[in-house]
């Protein structure tokens, strides 16, 4: 069924259309599911290159006798805020996690990036992340260091002196400061085969056609950067539902 868990078969046939070199959303229509089920499955599993199916499918097997272990039961299960659903936030989290690791992040960095992202507070402490994560203070340092280093994260100390590890909404601009950065060393670097290649061959012609793209890509990452900035310190306003379920106007700003 569409809805319900990847079974064995449908696994190897992921497996194969991998092995024929079938992109995500090819392999899902012909298992009539979502590119993102086909896409989570491959990444949380060893990524394209080592993807296997039996060991995709046990390992799914224990992820799930391990929640069954662990989740509390009946009453005594704990509520979530603002009447979230657990299973879709768990859901949702997978998600936001595999399209992390599709832009080059580890796996364990990434949970750890989103735990951060989709808790209210904004920051968590080691501790904190070791219990949501179940996994060792070990890996959490290793993946705390590589996002702090990336400047995606901060560390503070709280009133009881703990360190905190967060998120804020300026992390959002400095990242694309340093992505701005990093595309003006790789036009600084085009341009210096140019003159090492000679002005005149076709190599220095792409060269700095190459700097003059990112020159101009880095620029107006930086203009559009500075104008949005005020956007991560914006709260949304509400809109409400009219009766044909279209979002009611706002306020007149007149």
């Amino acid at each position: 069924m569409p809805g319900g868990r990847l079974t064995q078969q449908e696994r190897q046939q992921i497996a194969l259309g991998l092995a024929d070199g079938l992109a995500y959303a090819e392999i899902a229509r012909g298992l009539d599911r979502p590119t993102s089920t086909v896409t989570r499955e491959v990444m949380r599993n060893g990524g394209p290159t080592a993807y296997r199916a039996d060991l995709a499918h046990r390992a799914t097997e224990r992820r799930a006798h391990r929640r069954r272990q662990v989740a509390p039961r009946g009453p005594e299960a704990p509520a979530q805020a603002h009447g979230r659903d657990a299973e879709a936030v768990r859901e949702y989290e997978e998600t936001f996690t595999t399209l992390l690791m599709q832009s080059g992040l580890p796996k364990m960095t990434s949970r750890v990036l989103v735990s951060l992202y989709t808790t209210d507070a904004g920051s968590l402490t080691a501790s904190e992340l070791v219990q949501r994560l179940q996994v060792s203070p070990a890996s959490i340092s290793k993946a705390v260091a590589l996002l702090e280093s990336q400047g995606l994260i901060r560390r503070e100390r709280d009133d009881r002196r703990r360190e905190r590890y967060v998120v804020d909404n300026d992390v959002w601009y400095q990242g694309m400061m340093a992505s701005a950065r990093s595309h003006a060393q790789l036009a600084e670097t085009a341009r210096q085969g140019v003159s090492v290649l000679g002005p005149d061959s076709e190599a220095a012609v792409r060269l700095e056609n190459i700097a003059r793209f990112v020159d101009f890509v880095g620029e107006s990452i930086i203009r559009a950067a500075e104008q949005a900035r005020e956007v991560l310190y914006t709260r949304p306003e509400a809109t409400s539902a009219t009766s044909d379920g279209t979002a009611a106007p706002g306020p007149d700003r007149a």
